[in-house]
């Protein structure tokens, strides 16, 4: 393992929990532990699982003005986003490309912002550059990050505050978890009901171990976060959306919020929006993400191309896996717009083979938010 790699401040945890660690985003992280990657996915879907996403870049912008400017760089309502509230949102390019997907929370006297980990440099400095004067962008470094997901995540998690009982999907609050002040938000990444536990570093290693010590919850790595967000129809930034994807492509338009639209209290003034809102209002565009489901057996990974029953090239796999809920391949992939209707049948190139797949409405697995 290259010393180069960056740790999480829970990495002494992980090498105690037998974790097979990879390099992942310039840190060490785990991938899979003595379970495995299908049983930590069952396990997720069944009960709970403790995840660390301290490699995730947290940020807080302060500033009177921090929810008008962070607006200005996305296609997102920020101004008029309750206290208490969290919400998905993407930063854009002048193309109309994703530089990042991230989450934003308003705390009130600030902005609790959570980017993708290989994104971090590149958003802190986007941010910098394009926030007035009066906005200071603040790296919280100090800080890891957990994710308890799954059925059961509240029960296990309200033995430590029973207020997060209170909570639903995408409410955030300041709460105290064994002891220590924390930002818990009700959301997660996989599809199931959880939270998500931003902590001082100092405190993460007592707080995951009080977690994990809960017989209903396990230790869960990168290889089933993936196939989790897979089945949940969740995109993965750098695979299945990136700087040359706009969000009409990426299917993600319910992410372009009403208020920043043609028409809207406050349309467009974010890089890219007239790529972006032509694109909103025509539906035109040469490519579209779908979910394809495998009619054999054989997983049809990233990078797989895909065929039309003539034989012509119509798309690429970004992400794909076997989903073990779904008890099938599953995977994301780009296909003309001709190509991308429900129910239609692709081809995936695997090994010399050409494998039947089904464009599928995703998620492919219910979305379980707790909504209350």
């Amino acid at each position: 393992m290259s010393d180069a790699l960056l740790k999480t401040p829970l990495y002494p945890l992980h090498l105690d929990a037998g974790a097979k660690m990879v390099p992942f985003a310039n840190y060490s992280m785990p991938v899979q532990y003595a379970l495995g990657v299908k049983k930590e996915h069952l396990h997720c879907r069944s009960q709970a699982g403790l995840f660390d996403v301290s490699h995730m870049g947290q940020l807080r912008l302060h500033g009177v003005n921090a929810a008008a400017e962070l607006e200005k760089l996305v296609p997102v309502d920020i101004v008029d986003l309750p206290v208490g509230k969290q919400r998905y949102a993407l930063f854009t390019n002048p193309n109309g490309g994703l530089m990042d997907d991230l989450m934003v929370t308003n705390y009130g006297d600030h902005l609790y912002v959570v980017v993708n980990a290989a994104c971090k440099a590149q958003d802190i400095e986007h941010l910098q550059q394009n926030l007035s004067d009066g906005v200071t962008v603040e790296l919280l470094d100090d800080r890891a990050l957990l994710a308890l997901q799954g059925p059961l995540a509240a029960e296990v998690l309200a033995q430590l505050n029973p207020k997060v009982n209170e909570m639903v999907f995408m409410d955030s609050a300041y709460l105290t978890l064994a002891g220590v002040e924390c930002m818990v938000s009700r959301s997660g990444y996989t599809g199931e009901d959880g939270f998500e536990i931003s902590v001082p570093a100092v405190s993460a290693q007592a707080l995951a171990a009080k977690l994990v010590a809960d017989s209903r919850v396990e230790w869960i790595g990168l290889g089933a976060r993936d196939s989790l967000r897979l089945e949940c129809g969740l995109c993965l930034y750098g695979h299945d959306i990136d700087a040359t994807t706009t969000p009409i492509e990426a299917s993600l338009i319910w992410a372009i919020s009403p208020a920043r639209r043609r028409g809207g209290a406050r349309a467009g003034g974010f890089p890219g929006d007239a790529v972006i809102l032509e694109q909103v209002e025509t539906k035109q565009v040469s490519r579209k993400r779908v979910g394809l489901l495998g009619q054999s057996k054989a997983p049809v990974r990233e990078g797989t191309k895909l065929f039309d029953q003539q034989d012509n090239e119509v798309g690429i796999v970004t992400s794909g896996t076997y989903g073990p809920t779904k008890e099938a391949p599953v995977a994301m992939a780009y296909l003309t717009q001709e190509m991308a209707k429900l129910g239609n049948e692709v081809f995936a190139e695997v090994r010399g083979k050409k494998l039947p797949m089904t464009v599928e409405k995703m998620p492919f697995v219910p979305q379980r938010y707790y909504r209350g």
